[in-house]
């Protein structure tokens, strides 16, 4: 999806097909299928871009499965192989073809052959001079060489990460020591980069790093995740360089050695205790940097940018960029999902139940995802062993149970006998666990249902006389008809059995 996205802003921005291979390395049929789709969708590159993963992926479909052909795959892999033996006499391609045809049979055709060896042929171009534009790219990489920071009590030394990034046309420069190159600290340096040029460029170039791109490959390296919702937020595209091939940042490469004699010669004889101070170091050598004239040239870096590439760059969005990390989990049967960093549990629709979804989190919010699309969203709680429930999550007989409550019951009451609220409230006095309670007075109201409201309340009239106040005691009654004996008329009939062991009223006398 990223690629596609990458694909259309590069289309609109007007650059050629031609263009698009060069730093997509997206195969001439593909991109024009998806031009194609996108122009029969009849939706603007904002539309699309505001769709989500999944939607966009049901709209190129067709394009994704073409992108991701194992027969393309399989042949291009070939086509090195196949450049080496054309050197050979008598080789031609009508052999290799019939050569490749036998090996495999459900391969491409003899002009698909043709034309896909073209196109790789083709890319194979001699490095030139690269002409950059204003506000296209900001080249991003680190220092070969680390600088040092001292604890101060002990006197250890730590050696720390010297992020660089450089705009193109201005190549106004941007240096801050990081304690790793990690994705957080990576990820920091990238953000401060875009506000210190206070803007955003149509690329950012990193290295192959890890933080950066998760798989390296010459022709569709695989963004990371976090690196690419980074560039999503600040509606930018990454074009890693490739591996190998420094002259595709070139700008960067220079700027470093250029640093080495600017920036490190000239804090070399200081002591830094912490990186806050080597970055303060940093900055004041920084903007002798920028603000030096060029050799050769009549302005410097910071007066170039300010002419020409200032305004040609995207604005920043309002809010920063909120680092997110992730994980994977399994849905519980009870529908909640573990964060397992804090193992703190959070519900999820129950139709998710079992599936295999993916968390985002930050300090504050925790984000869940299934099949590209967030199923729930809940504020971070770091309390272990807990539960977070939305009651919206919950089937439709739980969220009732959820929802209960002392005036729902009562109210529930009410409405069968002034008599069955009395009984319901004496329930609730009990000194047990309100979610006992409830389930005991559901008991109670339930009956009405087996027994009809009135003898209900009979029974209820009958157990609030003898001040007993229990779903069983209550249900016995109506399973033994005992409720008829609440009337007086029935109470006066009844007679003093006879037996040996009853002494009678007059024997108190």
């Amino acid at each position: 999806m990223l690629n596609i996205r990458h694909i259309l802003r590069l289309h609109t921005q007007n650059q050629t097909l031609s263009e698009i291979i060069i730093q997509t390395g997206i195969h001439r049929p593909v991109l024009k299928k998806i031009v194609t789709d996108f122009k029969e969708s009849k939706l603007s590159f904002a539309e699309v871009n505001e769709l989500s993963d999944k939607d966009l992926e049901e709209l190129f479909k067709s394009t994704q499965e073409n992108i991701q052909s194992k027969k393309l795959e399989t042949l291009y892999s070939l086509f090195p192989a196949i450049d080496k033996e054309l050197k050979r006499n008598g080789v031609t391609k009508a052999l290799l073809w019939e050569e490749y045809k036998r090996k495999y049979p459900d391969g491409a055709s003899s002009t698909a052959f043709r034309s896909h060896f073209s196109n790789w042929k083709a890319r194979k171009i001699p490095i030139m001079r690269q002409n950059h534009k204003a506000g296209d790219k900001l080249f991003i990489d680190f220092a070969g060489e680390k600088l040092v920071i001292k604890d101060k009590e002990t006197g250890k030394e730590k050696l720390v990460e010297v992020f660089i990034a450089v705009l193109g046309v201005s190549q106004l420069t941007y240096v801050e020591a990081v304690m790793t190159q990690r994705k957080e600290d990576f990820i920091a340096a990238c953000e401060n980069a875009l506000h210190f040029v206070d803007g955003v460029p149509a690329a950012i170039l990193p290295d192959n790093l890890r933080s950066a791109v998760t798989k390296c490959d010459k022709y569709e390296p695989t963004i990371n995740e976090t690196f690419a919702d980074f560039a999503e937020h600040y509606n930018t595209t990454i074009l890693p360089a490739r591996a190998y091939r420094p002259t595709d940042k070139a700008v960067v490469e220079n700027t470093v050695k250029i640093i080495y004699t600017r920036i490190y010669a000239k804090i070399r004889d200081e002591v830094f205790y912490s990186i806050e101070s080597l970055n303060n170091a940093i900055s004041i050598a920084l903007v002798e940097h920028n603000n030096v004239i060029l050799t050769g040239k009549n302005y410097s870096r910071r007066q170039k940018y300010e002419e020409v590439e200032k305004s040609a760059l995207l604005p920043l969005p309002a809010m920063r960029y909120e680092f997110k990390k992730q994980l994977f989990a399994t849905v519980a049967k009870n529908g909640h999902v573990a964060l397992s960093l804090d193992r703190h549990h959070y519900s999820v629709p129950y139709t998710c139940i079992g599936k295999r979804v993916k968390l985002l989190f930050t300090g504050y919010n925790v984000e869940i995802f299934h099949n590209y699309r967030r199923i729930a969203i809940h504020k971070r709680l770091q309390s272990p062993f807990k539960y977070t429930t939305d009651k919206e999550h919950l089937p439709p007989k739980h969220r009732f149970v959820a929802e209960l409550e002392p005036d729902k019951l009562l109210t529930m009451a009410d409405e069968i006998h002034k008599d069955v609220k009395l009984y319901v409230e004496k329930v609730l006095d009990i000194k047990k666990h309100p979610e006992h309670l409830y389930r005991m007075c559901m008991g109670v109201l339930d009956l009405s249902k087996k027994y009809g409201n009135e003898r209900l309340t009979k029974a209820c009239q009958r157990s609030l006389i003898f001040g007993i106040y229990n779903y069983r005691i209550l249900k016995r009654i109506l399973d033994g008809g005992l409720e008829v004996l609440l009337d007086e008329d029935c109470i006066e009939k009844i007679e003093m059995p006879q037996h040996d062991n009853i002494r009678g009223g007059d024997y108190y006398k």
